[in-house]
């Protein structure tokens, strides 16, 4: 173990570690990065950077959440498609599963944009010695990274954070010794791109981004476009860097900002773009991207740094410290993340890293998901390629939501406020699409979407593959968020001005979705379940067919939601009555002769057994469909199916299933799930090289990363230990036999409820209740077999023993 250890300290740096006290709340390591996934992330929501803490040649990638390719969404690419519906369903009821896949080909409209890299900032010393007592750091309790290093007897510091309240990047360089600071400051960019000097002290990047860009998988000579003549010309971006010193010089001129002889610089870089909302060209029509972030500098060029870091700190625990999370009372570990992992992956026990990891998801959603903004998407605001991996979109098939299921448990209700006003857009351009593609009522989205709210089915006019491309119930599954919000926060204002109307309007798409059947059920035709494929009884292989248990399970899904929606406004009985009639004429679910949850219309066989999608147990989670309480029979064949599936998968694969198993009860299989995905990868030359997992970062790998397995892994660690979905509030139900004590504080609960509590040797030691809502809460409380009685008056706070007495 030893000589492993030293060999990846080779693999990784020639530098002197330092003697660093390891805190429960700080990723810290001994090395600088090597490659993107080594980096620690800084963010405000709206800018991003990622930090390789290299002492000779810093290399901080930037983001800004609204640079992306492309401009408003064509909503009738695709005049013909309703023409192909009737043939489709008409295919789908002779069984004749090929001829309605390549059919669905003819449904197709056009891809998403991607998300853009905005460049890089290269802060460049001419050191004569290597550095020793290397140390850099994420402090995710204050969300600063910090870089420390020696050379010539010198100590060198780098503390960076990204201000929301300044909406500002910062970074303090010092030295230890006087006017030892000397370095030149250069921006550059993989778009478009034009550095300027403007002034003494200030060099300004501007550029474009693409009006088009190809997904990384599509195969395209040309897969980037300036200029195309038939879209909207890509938006513009500024970048604006300028240094505040004590003592030294500073000049500039287009290959950068140079300081010489400075103890103290502070680099304020500003970033903004032209976007200008999802339906308004970012060029003829954007906004000035240069004024917004002339504006920004200004104002925080005129504070300290410290005055910027005291607002910024102030902001970020006004979310952050709302829960606090130990393990078996945290136990210190004086070692680096990085060395950790390692022996983590190896089988050694680390509940603090545990613990870590769980607030760590916290952190990275507060800082890439902030009101007013954009959601946070497959990357979070974290995205290096020109070319991102999936177009670093908004996947809603699964993963954009995903990124928000901690969002309401983990007491941080304002981050999901991005993803419910993507909601509302997609809604708006939803219409067309409903309408455009199917003839149908309501709004409609697809697999994909983007900052521009796209909806149709994505595939670029037929290239997609149908079992992902043509999957058409996006709406239904988003609007569960509208009335997630509602339940965790009982806004009712909320509830009745915004989600009631978007998830009726989600229904009456639903509605004009379903067919009924030879047998009188409701079905979907055509129907996926992404992204698997079937083989029929004949040996047949298909990817579309009808009422898979996906598609019924979030149409259950949200025509309860609506029911219970309309029952709490006091509205619209008579749509309630017939949904219920709706509801109850759904296709059922279905247990196979292997007593697995059907994914499909019949019992067929799946052609990937282990896929990574487990999709048709949708009903378990993030629906309320199926319960070990409430439908033990289909409880049992959702662990068959699970089973079955096995543990292995994608990063966020291993997620949904840690989430899967809680909802089972069943702690040690969801904890095997958990250390699963800490299991480190992506060191190359390591036998820690490849897999699904974590990097060394902690973000969560696919591979490569996708920020939606840290966010769904959280979840799952919340959903261990309080549960409220089932119509009470479960306490501890599923909990590991390794996590012997703990202690957790904050956790929301359905029904405005703030939950605190401690448990001992596996046992309930008490529970504290806090009322959130804004009217009296009555819901029910349930430890192992006892179910109590609970009533809250808004803001009141009861606290129990662990046997759920006063």
């Amino acid at each position: 173990m030893i000589k492993k250890l030293l060999l990846i300290g080779l693999v990784f740096s020639m530098w002197t570690s330092a003697t660093a006290q390891q805190q429960d709340l700080k990723l810290w390591y001994e090395q600088p990065a090597t490659i993107w996934t080594d980096a620690l992330p800084v963010g405000n929501g709206r800018l991003g950077g990622m930090v390789f803490g290299r002492p000779q040649e810093e290399l901080i990638h930037l983001n800004e959440e609204t640079l992306w390719s492309g401009g408003p969404a064509n909503l009738n690419p695709n005049p013909q498609a309703p023409d192909y519906l009737p043939q489709i369903r008409e295919a789908l009821f002779k069984e004749d599963y090929k001829t309605a896949a390549e059919l669905c080909r003819k449904l197709q409209g056009l891809y998403t944009q991607s998300y853009m890299p905005l460049g890089d900032l290269i802060i460049k010393h001419n050191f004569t010695s290597e550095p020793t007592a290397y140390y850099r750091d994420l402090d995710i309790a204050t969300a600063t990274a910090l870089t420390r290093f020696t050379v010539n007897g010198t100590e060198y510091t780098r503390e960076i954070l990204a201000s929301a309240p300044d909406q500002i990047m910062v970074i303090r360089l010092r030295s230890s010794k006087k006017g030892q600071l000397t370095f030149s400051a250069s921006t550059k960019s993989q778009l478009r791109f034009k550095n300027v000097a403007a002034g003494k002290q200030e060099l300004v990047m501007h550029g474009e981004a693409p009006s088009h860009v190809e997904p990384s998988y599509v195969n395209s000579p040309n897969p980037v476009v300036y200029d195309a003549a038939d879209k909207c010309k890509g938006m513009r971006y500024e970048l604006r860097l300028k240094a505040k010193h004590k003592d030294g010089k500073v000049s500039v001129n287009e290959a950068g900002l140079h300081v010489n002889g400075a103890t103290e610089v502070v680099l304020y870089i500003s970033m903004a773009t032209s976007f200008n909302g999802f339906d308004t060209c970012p060029d003829k029509d954007g906004k000035d991207e240069s004024a917004l972030a002339q504006a920004y500098l200004n104002k925080a060029f005129a504070k300290s740094f410290d005055a910027i870091k005291k607002a910024h700190i102030a902001d970020y625990q006004q979310f952050f410290n709302r829960v606090t999370f130990s393990l078996n009372h945290n136990p210190a570990v004086n070692k680096p993340t990085l060395e950790r992992l390692m022996r983590y992956t190896d089988g050694a026990d680390d509940p603090a890293l545990e613990s870590l990891y769980f607030q760590y998801g916290r952190y990275l959603l507060i800082s890439s998901s902030r009101e007013g903004g954009i959601p946070a998407n497959l990357q979070g605001i974290w995205n290096p390629h020109l070319r991102a991996p999936w177009s670093s979109n908004f996947t809603t098939n699964i993963n954009a939501q995903m990124n928000y299921w901690p969002a309401e448990m983990a007491n941080l209700s304002e981050m999901h406020r991005p993803f419910l006003e993507l909601i509302g857009q997609t809604a708006k351009t939803g219409r067309a699409t409903a309408k455009n593609f199917y003839n149908a009522n309501g709004w409609a989205v697809h697999h994909n979407s983007d900052i521009w709210a796209t909806s149709n089915p994505v595939g670029n006019l037929g290239d997609g593959d149908p079992m992902w491309a043509n999957w058409s119930l996006g709406s239904p599954w988003l609007s569960q968020h509208l009335w997630e919000h509602y339940s965790f926060t009982g806004d009712k204002a909320f509830l009745k001005n915004t989600a009631y109307p978007l998830m009726k309007e989600a229904a009456l798409f639903c509605l004009d979705w379903l067919v009924e059947d030879k047998n009188g059920y409701l079905v979907t035709a055509p129907s996926s379940s992404p992204e698997n494929m079937f083989i029929t009884e004949t040996g047949q292989k298909g990817i579309i067919s009808v009422a898979t248990t996906m598609d019924m399970s979030i149409i259950w899904d949200l025509f309860t939601n609506l029911m219970e929606a309309s029952e709490v406004l006091g509205t619209d009985e008579d749509f309630r009555n017939m949904i219920a009639e709706k509801r109850d004429k759904l296709y059922p679910l279905q247990i196979g002769k292997k007593g697995n949850l059907q994914e499909w219309f019949k019992d067929w066989e799946d052609e990937d057994p282990q896929h990574r999608h487990v999709s048709h147990l949708f009903g378990l989670h993030p629906g309320r469909q199926i319960s070990p309480i409430h439908t033990p029979e289909f409880a049992q064949a959702a662990r068959k199916t699970l089973e079955r599936r096995g543990d292995e998968g994608t990063g966020w694969s291993i997620a949904w299933k840690i989430n899967f198993w809680a909802r089972l009860h069943d702690g040690n299989h969801a904890y095997k799930l958990i250390r699963n995905l800490l299991h480190l990868t992506g060191l190359e030359g390591t036998e820690y090289a490849k897999g699904g997992g974590s990097y060394s970062n902690l973000f969560c790998a696919h591979p490569p990363f996708q920020i939606d397995g840290n966010f769904g892994g959280i979840a799952g660690m919340g959903e261990m230990m309080l549960q409220s979905h089932a119509g009470f509030l479960h306490l501890l139900p599923a909990m590991p036999d390794t996590w012997k004590d703990g202690k957790i504080t904050g956790l929301r609960a359905r029904g405005g409820v703030e939950v605190d509590m401690e448990w001992k040797d596996n046992k309930l030691l008490w529970v504290s209740f806090k009322s959130t809502a804004g009217t009296t809460t009555t819901t029910k409380v349930r430890y192992g077999d006892k179910t109590i009685d609970l009533q809250l008056k808004p803001g009141q706070v009861k606290k129990l023993k662990g046997n759920l007495e006063g």
